[in-house]
């Protein structure tokens, strides 16, 4: 999953992974955020919000940011800015 992205950014505390994110992108259109996670323990602190802004620095103003949302994050990507979109459609993995 790693070998494969352009961008990966991870969040340590003393020695100890606490948050990671990983994103394909084409640097001149679109981003998509893949995988966003925080450990519990370090939820609510600003980590993921401090993830997805280094993504946003990293592809900067003339690319659009997507994400595919797990049910149980959808209330939080609103609150960092992201805006739920209608026109979207997808063909989901087979296994």
């Amino acid at each position: 999953m790693f070998a494969n992205a352009n961008l990966t950014f991870s969040a340590w505390h003393e020695g100890k992974l606490v948050g990671v994110c990983r994103a394909l992108t084409d640097f001149s259109y679109c981003c998509y955020l893949s995988d966003l996670a925080v450990d519990k323990a370090f939820q609510k602190l600003g980590i993921g919000r401090e993830l997805i802004a280094r993504v946003r620095s990293a592809i900067g103003e003339e690319v659009a940011l997507t994400l595919l949302s797990a049910p149980e994050a959808m209330a939080y990507y609103p609150k960092v800015g992201f805006e739920k979109i209608e026109n979207g459609f997808i063909i989901k993995r087979a296994r």
